[in-house]
């Protein structure tokens, strides 16, 4: 009976936004302040055509050399929307510009602990042709051109959102975060534009970094830090849990079951009266 229960409503990850799998040309910080650090926070966007609750979340990072998974010690993931929205402060003259950044303050957020759980597969090792981790700089001094290559263990990073981001149609920014006992998390890049199997998405728009410091205004990473006219999105995929119809093959086997049971029921009842 269990067995046809659970066969008659399944519940399904389906993706609905994905960048693809890292392509090594840069890592990002992307990390909450600590006690002797200040937070980084990476994003990159994606677009959303109707309502949609986000379940699930998966993104690729970049851990010190020698790092496992008890080293990180909390995951976080921020929903942005699009500048002006959720932003109390006009544009600062710190950066060069705030179109198509994300907004000041976050729409939504889920930390580890009580709003989500998380699993980190460790992929090997993994090495990265530049990186933006401290290099991060208000105008006129933002174009840095990246603090270099970096080398240490890739992980894939699997979210379930125990309160799921409930999602109007929109374009938004993700943001994934990681504080590891020890070094700098790396958010890893995915190509941009978004080739197969990835997602279409038009405009896709660049990644965005910004440090405690600079906040509230964002910088590009490809346009205002790197230069020489790269552009970059991060690696990460979107699903939403969907509860499969049952086919009508198996409500009737699911009826036959029932009918099965209440039959034995009754020969039983008769057997001992």
């Amino acid at each position: 009976m269990a067995l046809l229960l659970a066969s008659a409503a399944q519940a399904q990850q389906t993706v609905v936004f994905s960048t693809n799998a890292p392509d090594g040309r840069l890592g990002m910080a992307s990390r909450p302040a600590g006690v002797s650090v200040s937070a980084r926070e990476a994003a990159d966007d994606f677009l959303l055509q109707q309502t949609t609750s986000i379940t699930n979340a998966t993104f690729y990072g970049l851990l010190p050399t020698g790092s496992n998974a008890l080293d990180i010690t909390k995951v976080s993931v921020e929903i942005y929307r699009i500048f002006p929205l959720d932003s109390n402060d006009p544009p600062s003259g710190n950066v060069p510009t705030r179109i198509n950044s994300p907004s000041d303050v976050a729409f939504g957020t889920r930390t580890s602990g009580n709003e989500l759980t998380y699993s980190a597969a460790h992929l090997g090792s993994f090495t990265v042709n530049n990186s933006v981790v401290d290099g991060i700089h208000p105008s006129p001094n933002s174009g840095t051109g990246g603090d270099g290559f970096a080398t240490g263990e890739e992980f894939q990073f699997s979210v379930d959102f125990l309160t799921p981001f409930v999602l109007p149609a929109d374009h938004y920014f993700f943001v994934p975060q990681v504080e590891l006992s020890n070094g700098t998390f790396l958010w890893l890049s995915a190509p941009h534009p978004i080739v197969p199997p990835g997602t279409p998405l038009l405009p896709d728009l660049q990644t965005w970094i910004r440090s405690s410091e600079l906040a509230p205004d964002w910088l590009r990473v490809g346009t205002d830090i790197i230069g020489g006219g790269q552009i970059f999105n991060g690696a990460f995929s979107l699903s939403t849990t969907v509860t499969a119809t049952p086919e009508p093959s198996t409500i009737v086997l699911l009826g036959s079951g029932l009918l099965m049971i209440g039959v034995a029921a009754r020969r039983r009842r008769a057997g001992s009266a």
